[in-house]
């Protein structure tokens, strides 16, 4: 019996946005974004799509926990991911301080 995978990936849209997934099956999933399959899908109208980032899970829970983190990122965070920059993410991640009104 084959164990099943996630996998958790983000796309580069041909606007520069990302686009952040899950899905078991990598490969086929990418040639439904390529072929524009959903017309109602974020990427439709933003073909090509390049993959720049996938990380696969060993169970859906911990896929899904990961993709709604990084859909929750901003570009820098993303980019920096992309990257493997773990220092720049790490700096991207801190509280940022803000003043209060007086």
């Amino acid at each position: 019996m084959t164990k099943r995978t996630f996998t958790v990936y983000m796309l580069r849209c041909s606007d520069g946005s990302y686009y952040t997934g899950m899905t078991s099956n990598l490969e086929n999933r990418l040639q439904e974004h390529d072929s524009g399959k959903f017309p109602d899908s974020y990427t439709h109208e933003l073909r090509p799509v390049d993959l720049v980032f996938s990380h696969t899970f060993d169970n859906t829970y911990d896929a899904i926990l990961w993709e709604r983190k990084i859909k929750g990122w901003s570009k820098k965070k993303k980019e920096a991911l992309i990257k493997e920059d773990w220092e720049a993410i790490q700096k991207l991640s801190k509280k940022r301080n803000f003043k209060r009104k007086r």
